[in-house]
């Protein structure tokens, strides 16, 4: 298997944590606060490590797990330490009262995060249209992407598929607009009748 980095401590960090953990995969943390980050390892187990904010993760594939606000800025700080990794971007940039979105299209956080990254980085947008808290049930679950990278893409791809997920291409990065906006619609479905418990998919038949 292999090694992910996730950057931030939060809930979609442990809960990716625990999910990939459980697959076999080795996870290193990293967090602007260490301590949240060895407290998070330590809950995990599993031989989850603790990287130093702003160093080079150790993962090739590298995932932006912290508020929208705080994406683009992160990333930036990493500076050439992400050169040449995958960035999966989970980021939801809803607005305050959850009615819409904050970015536009063709200038979504994925491509946002793009822009700040060394060049030879590549964004691929994912995850963002589970819930945390379905997503660490560790359920078969349709996991949409999208990115300009086609060998970026196959690389993600295998590691969602890895996870349990059956992975779904929307496109090239400009389709992150659009992954964002499935995340609203999750959120609404949500809260209009379909409760917190549901995740989206796509009928293939």
């Amino acid at each position: 298997m292999t090694t992910i980095s996730i950057i931030g401590s939060g809930n979609m960090a442990a809960a990716i944590g625990t999910r990939a953990l459980k697959h076999g995969h080795t996870i290193e943390l990293i967090s602007r606060n260490p301590a949240k980050a060895q407290a998070l390892a330590d809950r995990l187990g599993g031989g989850a490590t603790v990287g130093k904010s702003g160093a080079r993760p150790a993962g090739d594939i590298v995932i932006v797990a912290v508020l929208y606000q705080n994406a683009v800025d992160t990333v930036a700080a990493y500076g050439d330490a992400l050169a040449g990794k995958i960035l999966v971007d989970i980021t939801n940039p809803f607005n305050t009262d959850g009615s819409g979105l904050v970015t536009s299209p063709g200038n979504s956080v994925s491509q946002q995060i793009a822009a700040a990254a060394p060049k030879d980085a590549h964004v691929v947008k994912a995850l963002n249209t589970i819930f945390g808290h379905v997503l660490i049930r560790d359920t078969p679950l349709d996991a949409f992407f999208a990115g300009d990278s086609a060998e970026a893409k196959a690389q993600v791809a295998a590691l969602l598929q890895s996870l349990g997920f059956r992975p779904l291409d929307a496109g090239g990065l400009e389709m992150a607009h659009a992954l964002e906006w499935a995340g609203l619609l999750l959120v609404g479905l949500a809260r209009n009748g379909g409760g917190f418990d549901l995740a989206l998919g796509a009928d293939t038949r």
